[in-house]
């Protein structure tokens, strides 16, 4: 049996979302199962500790399903040895176009190939990491890639993956519905979600 397949196991028998990565949500169904069924009133997987003030302000800006892994990166990374903040997450549309415009018809290098509303910027479920020394915000390191393993872990898609630009800070989690989608067919689904009004992760 391979690992995913245990995995999904696990998760079919805590009656979670079966995606077979072990993330947030698996390792605190599991707490609640062998150690106690809440923490502080609340399910473990949303209990996970708050982190630093300016990765709050842009976690508090990602869906509810978001928030804990983006926590548990920034946690993951620290206890080995990496300080991360986040230091973007939710988008406008307004903002999306905004970036998009530079390198085109605004000054500044293209930073993006998504005009408002082809972004997972634009739904809550993506948010980028930065990498500090001290106080330093340090835009490349060797530990971006090592960041994106701990992401990968998590359950989160990792930007530095990707082929046509390249995002090593970038990371987003995918609904289990969009689990066999293409990315531009996520990305109508969730356009179209935005316009009815119909949650987005669920």
């Amino acid at each position: 049996m391979q690992i995913t397949q245990m995995i999904e196991a696990v998760q079919k028998k805590l009656k979670i979302q079966v995606d077979g990565k072990a993330g947030a949500e698996t390792w605190g169904a599991i707490y609640a199962a062998i150690v106690k069924p809440t923490i502080g009133g609340v399910a473990p997987h949303l209990a996970i500790s708050k982190v630093d003030e300016r990765s709050e302000k842009h976690i508090a800006t990602l869906l509810p399903e978001v928030q804990p892994i983006a926590r548990a990166l920034v946690q993951k990374a620290a206890a080995n040895g990496i300080n991360i903040k986040i230091i973007s997450g939710l988008r406008t549309y307004a903002e999306q176009d905004a970036l998009y415009a530079k390198g085109r018809t605004a000054p500044g290098p293209k930073v993006t190939n998504a005009r408002g509303g082809y972004s997972n910027h634009n739904f809550g479920i993506a948010f980028d990491i930065g990498v500090f020394s001290g106080t330093s915000y340090l835009p490349e390191s060797p530990k971006y890639k090592a960041v994106g393993v701990l992401g990968m872990d998590l359950g989160l898609e990792w930007g530095g993956n990707w082929t046509s630009i390249v995002d090593q800070p970038h990371f987003q989690l995918r609904p289990v519905w969009a689990a066999a989608m293409k990315e531009r067919d996520m990305l109508a689904e969730f356009r179209s979600r935005v316009a009815g009004s119909q949650p987005l992760f669920a």
